[in-house]
C-alpha cells in the first residue's frame, strides 16, 4: 500500500513547495498585466506555477510510478527498483538522463490543469462561501473549500492522470506522443477509461487537499494574522 513512498515524498516536497510557494508571485504578476484580479488570473497563476513545479520534480513522479508497478510482479520476483535511489541510477544508466522525463507533457497538462483547479477554485469557493454570511473564516469553511477544489481538481485532470500513469509504466515505445496514448486509451478501452479509479482518485486528493489547505490556512494565520485576507495562498504586504 506504500509502494513508492519515498520518492512519492520527494515529489511532494519539491512539486508541493513550487506549486504553492510560486502561486502568489505569479498570481501578482499576472495581476499587473491584466489589470486587475479575476477567476482567469488565478487560473492562469495556478497553470504556470504547476507548470514550473512539476517540470522540476517530473523524475521523481517517474520513479514512484515505476516503483508502485512493481507491486504487480509474481511473488518471489525480485523487484528492479529496490530503493529510490538505485531507480534513479538504473533509469539513467539504461535509458539516459532525459528518459527521467518520460512523460513530461501529460505530466505537465495534468499537474498544471490540477493545480489551476485546486487553488484558483479553493480561493473562488472560499470567497463564495464566505459572501453567503453563513460561513465564517474557520476550520468548517477551509474544510468545505478544500473538498469542494478536490472535486473540481479530479474531474479536470483525471483524463490526463490516467494518460500519465499508463505512458510512465508502458515499456518504451507503447505510445509515439501523448495524443497517441489518449487515442489507444479510448480506441481500446472507451472514453470512460479516462475516468477509472475515480473514487479513489478523489478520496486521495480530497483528503489530501484538506490536510494541506487547512494547514496552509494556519501557517497563515500564525505568521500574517486572522485577519490577512480570503484566500489560503495570500499573504499579507
Amino acid at each position: 500500500m506504500w509502494k513508492g513512498l519515498g520518492p512519492g515524498l520527494q515529489r511532494q516536497v519539491i512539486y508541493g513547495g513550487l506549486r504553492i510557494g510560486l502561486y502568489d508571485p505569479v498570481k501578482q504578476f499576472c495581476t499587473n498585466i491584466a489589470g486587475g484580479d479575476s477567476i482567469g488570473v488565478k487560473i492562469a497563476a495556478g497553470l504556470l506555477s504547476g507548470a514550473i513545479g512539476i517540470t522540476i520534480a517530473s523524475p521523481t513522479d517517474l520513479v514512484k510510478v515505476r516503483m508502485q508497478s512493481q507491486g504487480k510482479l509474481p511473488p518471489g520476483t525480485a523487484p528492479k527498483y529496490p530503493s529510490a535511489i538505485s531507480a534513479y541510477k538504473i533509469i539513467i544508466k539504461e535509458e539516459g538522463l532525459g528518459a527521467l522525463w518520460t512523460g513530461l507533457g501529460p505530466n505537465v497538462a495534468r499537474n498544471a490543469l490540477i493545480n489551476a483547479a485546486e487553488l484558483a477554485s479553493y480561493d473562488q469557493i472560499k470567497q463564495s462561501l464566505l459572501g453567503t454570511g453563513v460561513f465564517q473564516d474557520n476550520a468548517y469553511c477551509h474544510m468545505a473549500s478544500s473538498l469542494g477544489a478536490g472535486f473540481i481538481a479530479v474531474c479536470v485532470g483525471s483524463p490526463v492522470d490516467v494518460v500519465k500513469s499508463r505512458m510512465m509504466g508502458a515499456p518504451v515505445g507503447t505510445y509515439s506522443s501523448m495524443f497517441d496514448a489518449f487515442v489507444q486509451t479510448a480506441r481500446k478501452d472507451g472514453m470512460l477509461a479516462f475516468y477509472n479509479g475515480f473514487g479513489p482518485n478523489f478520496a486521495r486528493l480530497g483528503s489530501w487537499n484538506v490536510v494541506m489547505f487547512m494547514t496552509l490556512e494556519q501557517v497563515k494565520q500564525r505568521l500574517f494574522g486572522a485577519g490577512s485576507g480570503p484566500s489560503a495562498t495570500d499573504q499579507a504586504d
